[in-house]
C-alpha cells in the first residue's frame, strides 16, 4: 500500500524546497533540508532535484524518507 499524498498549504504563490521541507516537518532545519537535499534523497515530481532553492508552486509534490507531500497555493485571482 502506497502512502497518501499530504497536502501542505503555503501562502504565496511559490516557496523553495528548503523551506517547504521545514514547513511540513520532514526535516529539523535548514542544515537538515540541505544535506538530503545534497544527498540526492529529496524527489521534485518524480525526479532528484539538488537544488535546495528550487522553487515550487501550486501542485508540485516533494517525496522524502518515503513521505510526499503536495504544494497548495493560494489561486490567483
Amino acid at each position: 500500500m502506497s502512502n497518501p499524498i499530504e497536502d501542505v498549504p503555503i501562502r504565496d504563490t511559490m516557496i523553495r524546497l528548503g523551506q517547504l521541507l521545514k514547513l511540513a516537518n520532514l526535516v529539523e532545519d535548514g542544515v537538515e533540508a540541505a544535506e538530503l537535499i545534497k544527498n540526492g534523497l529529496v524527489k521534485v515530481n518524480g525526479e532528484i532535484d539538488d537544488r535546495r532553492g528550487r522553487q515550487l508552486h501550486n501542485g508540485d509534490t516533494v517525496a522524502v524518507n518515503g513521505q510526499t507531500i503536495r504544494v497548495v497555493a493560494p489561486t490567483a485571482d
